[in-house]
């Protein structure tokens, strides 16, 4: 298939380079001509497991980057992926999708033949069918007949995305006909897994729930492992137990300083408003957020417990990105931990082996280091806060630190007397 991909940021990018990984030919269109130029050159904009290999694989070949959107009515299918971020009240920000939705339909103006839209940035439920299919129709000039619409959500983990492409638990596909769905499920051709065909509204939905759902696991394991703290109790000793039980599983489990990056906030936050905008108690859904944000703190609570006022102390923090494998900083819980550390008065040395760059956008004032090692070096005490595997083979740089106060937030050190936040 011809196939258009439309935003090159994370999901775009990577759903670009497995759709030619699955032999189909890629117009990447992102207007960030920098990015652009990166990206036909091979250089990936984030950091990511494989997808460095598969762009030299592709690039030039069935894959091409462009910055205008002329190249849509050379293809069979267009991909969505532009980014919906909250807005002020949490609704997701459509400023992006809709401006894309014109520019798609503006470039189709003319084309002979069916042309199927996709869209694969979260939405709330009815946005396609309400306001992106008009969009499109009014700057095309073209029936109904003539387009296909269909939702098909992404359900990629950071760090792991090109296997979860490759090999997911399921596809969604909402459509506003048959043809639609079978124009998307013809893209996938090749993976043998089970395919969902619903509508557009459902599929939209699926992918809030499925979110909410796991962030609702993520902040239960965090209210869990706090009372087993004040208990003395191991936390993943007791979650592991409980995730044996086939009707919670094991998955998601993870006590700890709480959940980041760009879809569970964001996405939460977007189902509070959809449903408060429609007059639905959200309760359960503010909950949620209410633990995530208060659980960063807790690690300050115990390392005051452990190292007294920290005016003036060396604190060494290992991990920025919210979770290992990625370079994205995305509501990282290492943000708000740094930003009190820093009004305790805490002199922050702070490493990362990917998140650095990225990190120095958002905080200043703070020594990054390069290396663990150096940030230890007469630390006072240390947070651990990303899951990074190198950190679980520290040891004897810890010997480095002025006193050895070690908390995780993560569980990953391998050394005997860290302390975690939930264990």
């Amino acid at each position: 298939m011809m196939i258009s991909v439309i935003g090159g940021g994370y999901v775009g990018l990577v759903s670009s380079v497995c759709f030619a990984e699955l032999g189909h030919s890629v117009n990447l269109v992102e207007i960030d001509e920098e990015k652009t130029e990166a990206i036909n050159a091979a250089i990936p904009c984030m950091h990511e497991k494989g997808l460095e290999e598969l762009l030299l694989k592709y690039v030039g070949t069935r894959l091409k980057a462009r910055s205008d959107y002329s190249c849509v009515a050379e293809t069979d299918i267009s991909f969505l992926c532009v980014g919906t971020p909250s807005s002020g009240d949490g609704s997701p920000d459509l400023t992006m999708i809709e401006s894309a939705c014109r520019m798609i339909g503006t470039s189709l103006d003319g084309r002979v033949g069916r042309h199927t839209i996709v869209v694969k940035s979260t939405v709330p439920p009815g946005t396609t069918e309400n306001r992106l299919v008009p969009l499109v129709m009014g700057s095309s000039n073209k029936m109904l007949s003539e387009m296909g619409f269909a939702v098909n959500p992404e359900f990629l983990r950071e760090g792991l995305a090109i296997q979860d492409f490759l090999m997911p638990d399921r596809i969604v596909i909402g459509s506003s006909d048959k043809a639609a769905g079978d124009a998307v499920e013809a893209a996938y051709r090749g993976l043998d897994l089970p395919i969902i065909r619903t509508t557009m509204a459902t599929a939209e939905m699926i992918k809030y729930a499925s979110n909410a759902f796991l962030a609702a696991k993520i902040s239960f394991s965090n209210e869990i492992g706090n009372i087993c703290k004040r208990l003395g109790i191991d936390a993943y000793d007791v979650l592991r137990c409980v995730g044996m039980d086939h009707r919670i599983g094991p998955h998601f489990l993870n006590a700890g300083v709480g959940f980041g990056g760009s879809c569970f906030p964001k996405d939460v936050a977007a189902l509070i408003s959809l449903a408060e905008g429609l007059g639905e108690s959200t309760s359960m859904l503010r909950a949620i957020m209410d633990v995530n944000e208060r659980q960063p703190f807790k690690i300050i609570e115990l390392l005051e417990q452990r190292a007294g006022d920290l005016m003036g102390k060396r604190i060494a923090v290992l991990g920025l990105a919210f979770k290992n494998d990625t370079d994205d900083i995305r509501d990282s819980r290492s943000i708000p931990v740094i930003r009190e550390l820093k009004r305790r008065g805490a002199l922050v040395a702070a490493y990362d082996p990917q998140a650095i760059r990225n990190m120095r956008k958002v905080i200043n004032g703070i020594d990054y280091c390069n290396s663990a090692a150096e940030a230890l070096r007469m630390a006072d005490a240390c947070l651990v806060m990303t899951e990074w595997p190198e950190f679980g083979e520290l040891d004897d740089e810890f010997d480095l630190m002025s006193s050895r106060i070690i908390i995780e937030g993560r569980r990953v050190l391998c050394c005997d007397d860290s302390e975690g936040i939930c264990w």
